[in-house]
Order: C-alpha cells, then sequence, then structure tokens
C-alpha cells in the first residue's frame, strides 16, 4: 500500500480520460499530480478501452487505499446535418438555404437534416447554428419535409456537422439507444456519477433514474438555455450539475456564459448539490505546456465562486501535456485557496440551513471551526448526506467522512473540502469519539492538542439521522497499539 496524505486543497479536480491518458503509469501520474476523480466520456472510444481504464482507476484505489470518483458521461441526443457531394459546401452569407428530409447528399442548395422534432418545434425567426455555432441560419418557413432559412453567417459546412437549436425546447429523448447501452455499461463497471448530457427540462432526468434504479448518483449537466431557465426544478431532481460551459457559448452569445456560470454555481450551492465547472479551462495546454494568464484567471474565478469541482477535458484526454495541466490546476487552486480574502468571498453566497437538525448541526460545526479553531470537522455518515450538508456551509477546515458504504465514499469524491475513508460501522457513543481522534490524526487532519468538531447519528448507522454534534480534543496518544480500524 502507498501512503498518500489528503489533498490540502478544498476543490476537487476532475480529469478527463482518452487517448493521451490510458495508460496505468499516465492515469497513476494524473492521480498523483492532484486528480481526486476521473472522467470517462461515452462520446468516444469503445467499451474496452474504457473497461480498462477504469480497471485502472480501482487498482489504484487499492494501492493507494483512497475511494477514487469515477464520472461516466453520457453522449446524450446529438443533432447532425447529412452528407454533402463533395463533402462539404460553402454557404454564402445572404443565400437561401433549405434543409430537408431527402438523404441526397447536399450542396450549396440543401442538405439533409434527418430529425423530424426539430421540423415539428420550430417557428419562423428562429436560428439554427451549425458547426459549434461558426453558421448561422435564421428560418423563414417551416414544412414537414423542408426549413427554408436564409444564411445570416456562412461559411464552409462539410458531413455530419452538428445542429444546435437555441431558440425552442427540442422534444429529443434525454437518452438515446447509445445512450442506454452506455448507461447500463458505466453501471456494470461501477461508475459512481452518471452525468446526463443536453438536459433540457426536469422530465429529462427520469429515463436516467428509472433506468439507475437507485444505483449511483445523476449528474445534470446545464448546457442548454432551455435547462437555465428551469434550473432550480432541474438542481432539485439530480444528485450534482455541471456548468458545460462548451455547448451554453455556442447557444448563447459567449459574453452571456459568465454570469450564468456565477448563477448556476450559486444555485447549486444553496441547494446542496456538488457543482462542477468545466470546458476549455485550461484549453492552450493542449498543446503548450503552460496556460494563458486568462486561462489561469478563469479557473481562479470557479475556485473563489466555491465551485466542488473543476474539470479538465481535452487538455488531459488528448492533449500532449496531461499531467502538466493538472499540476497546474492543482497549483492554482492552492493559490486561490490561501488567499485571506477566499472564505469571505465564498461566504457571498448564502447558504441558508433547512428548518431540520441535520441542517442546524451542519451549520453550527462551520460556527464552532471558526471560534475554537477546530482543525477538521469528522462525519460518521452512511447515505453521504451529512458530510453534504457540512460542506454547504463551506467551513474553514477540511472534512473528513467515514462511512462504511464504499459506493457513498466514492460518491463524496466531487464534493468541496472532502477527505472520505470507508472504515468498519461503529455502535457506541465513545467508539464514536475514538475512532473520530484516531482516523483524523492518521490522516494527518489533526495533532496533539488540537480539536475537532464531530457529527453523527444515533442510533449508529440510521440514514438521515444526524443529532449528535461533539468537540473533542485530542491527546496524542491515540493511536498507540491501534490497527488501521
Amino acid at each position: 500500500m502507498t501512503k498518500l496524505p489528503p489533498r490540502s486543497r478544498k476543490v476537487r479536480i476532475l480529469a478527463t480520460l482518452g487517448p493521451a491518458s490510458d495508460t496505468s503509469e499516465m492515469i497513476r501520474a494524473l492521480f498523483i499530480a492532484g486528480a481526486d476523480a476521473f472522467r470517462i466520456n461515452m462520446s468516444h472510444g469503445a467499451h474496452e478501452d474504457h473497461a480498462a481504464r477504469i480497471a485502472i482507476i480501482r487498482a489504484l484505489e487499492k494501492e493507494f487505499q483512497r475511494p477514487t470518483t469515477i464520472l461516466g458521461d453520457l453522449q446524450g441526443p446529438k443533432l447532425r446535418v447529412g452528407a454533402f457531394e463533395k463533402g462539404l459546401a460553402i454557404l454564402e452569407t445572404g443565400a437561401a438555404f433549405t434543409l430537408d428530409r431527402d438523404e441526397t447528399p447536399g450542396n450549396a442548395r440543401r442538405v439533409n437534416l434527418p430529425h423530424p422534432e426539430i421540423y415539428a418545434a420550430l417557428v419562423p425567426e428562429t436560428r439554427l447554428l451549425l458547426d459549434d455555432g461558426k453558421l448561422v441560419l435564421r428560418v423563414k418557413a417551416i414544412g414537414e419535409d423542408r426549413i427554408d432559412t436564409i444564411v445570416e453567417v456562412g461559411g464552409a459546412l462539410s458531413n455530419r456537422k452538428g445542429v444546435n437549436v437555441p431558440d425552442v425546447v427540442v422534444p429529443v429523448p434525454a437518452l438515446t439507444d447509445k445512450d442506454r447501452r452506455d448507461l447500463s455499461f458505466a453501471m456494470s463497471q461501477g461508475c459512481d456519477w452518471i452525468a446526463l448530457s443536453f438536459v433540457q427540462r426536469p422530465e429529462d432526468l427520469a429515463e436516467a433514474r428509472k433506468l439507475m434504479g437507485g444505483y449511483g448518483a445523476l449528474m445534470a449537466k446545464i448546457e442548454k438555455p432551455s435547462a437555465v431557465q428551469r434550473l432550480e426544478e432541474i438542481i432539485e431532481l439530480a444528485d450534482g450539475v455541471m456548468v458545460a460551459r462548451g455547448d451554453l457559448g455556442v447557444e448563447l452569445p459567449p459574453q452571456s456564459v459568465p454570469p450564468l456560470q456565477k448563477q448556476i454555481v450559486a444555485t447549486a450551492r444553496r441547494m446542496g448539490r456538488p457543482v462542477v465547472v468545466a470546458t476549455q479551462m485550461l484549453e492552450s495546454m493542449i498543446k503548450s505546456p503552460s496556460p494563458t494568464r486568462a486561462e489561469v484567471s478563469d479557473v481562479a474565478t470557479a475556485v473563489y465562486d466555491g465551485a466542488d469541482a473543476i474539470m479538465l477535458s481535452a487538455e488531459t484526454a488528448a492533449g500532449d501535456w496531461p499531467v502538466e495541466a493538472v499540476t497546474m490546476m492543482d497549483s492554482i487552486a492552492h493559490s486561490v485557496e490561501r488567499d485571506p480574502g477566499y472564505f469571505g468571498r465564498l461566504h457571498y453566497t448564502e447558504t441558508k440551513p433547512d428548518p431540520t437538525t441535520a441542517d442546524a448541526l451542519a451549520e453550527a460545526a462551520g460556527n464552532i471551526v471558526a471560534v475554537v479553531g477546530a482543525s477538521a470537522i469528522t462525519c460518521f455518515t452512511s447515505s453521504g448526506s451529512t458530510v453534504r450538508r457540512v460542506a454547504r456551509e463551506r467551513p474553514d477546515a477540511p472534512i473528513l467522512a467515514l462511512t462504511p458504504r464504499t459506493d457513498t465514499a466514492r460518491k463524496l469524491g466531487l464534493t468541496w473540502g472532502v477527505h472520505a475513508i470507508r472504515t468498519k460501522d461503529i455502535g457506541t457513543f465513545e467508539e464514536m469519539i475514538g475512532k473520530a481522534r484516531r482516523m483524523a490524526l492518521r490522516h494527518g487532519m489533526t495533532e496533539k492538542g488540537g480539536k475537532i468538531v464531530v457529527l453523527a447519528g444515533v442510533p449508529f448507522g440510521t440514514p438521515g439521522s444526524t443529532n449528535v454534534l461533539h468537540v473533542t480534543a485530542i491527546r496524542g496518544d491515540e493511536l498507540k497499539g491501534r490497527d488501521e480500524g
């Protein structure tokens, strides 16, 4: 077993795996550099490739004796045009252009659009964005089999490029046949989180929930303007959310994305759900060993806003400098969290507790840390709900989550400030205090003479019963003659 101390930073780093990071040596290097969780992107690669990477992560988990989080990211419904006679066509600004149900290869005047749901949803004067928004069409007339448009922003359009429909909700199913297969695979492989792409409305989460049947945790990716309009309803039904800024930036003006990012992060924090900020965070590090100053500032902003996790995409999946990208993100996060003004900025977002005993104790734990200078908050948890409540308050101390359940420990890997450990359950109050002291000492979260705050529920082992808060001092001899338990 290799010993690695708990991360000293609070924000978590989620690294995407891909061709540049598919060996055990590279994934291990990413983990040591600071990756707390790994994203398996179902949009690319075969199941056998993903299975090999997941096996490597689980081997690392055993080596380091640290529960490690895996997020399976479903592709979602992709809308695309058909093919062109010459592989591409040049669409002239101001020219007429038709999208139709004819599968004949297209040209500069028309192309196939094989998605009947788009025809049913559009109204005149709405926009169609092609190839990640590089081309813009304005709808003029809609029939059952054709959409007549004017090219507002022209350019080259090649085979099967994507189509975005920002102005209306397109009634496409949230899960495609591919997504269902990928979801089944992700569950069979033990992925801890499932990310659902292109969520437009709360109802989109229902089928995934049903197929998961209580398994794992569900993350809603917010990348459609329609999702922002029903944000609280979506967050209420999800276990966590991701600010997927790439697609948000396609369907919205770029200047609209930063305030939306802050809105989504603040709303998720108020509602007690983990929130991940993703896409293009250190984009230039795909090809360069160092980021731009603007990218550094972007990552820092997400940390200052109190995001639970920040994500690397192509930087670690397909870039030339994957380890350097993780190292840089880790360094930026540490720098922000050492800022004396960091915790003041974190609490610009007000997180009012619900009128429950558990929430009252979670808020009190943070206050006690501030008043008596406790070095850690130790939470005994079965489901993880106690830990998430404490993390919502963003206390000025690390959160040590002690749980008998491996799945709970893994899911907590995307929660701000949490170091989760799988350990045997407790049966008495004295056992609770003894174990809390030992684990805090063993994992370097306190030292002789320090104080820790302990949260638990009585009767022990009952989910959702948090009703005990205790402050205890560390003698320093708690580990003498003790094993790892």
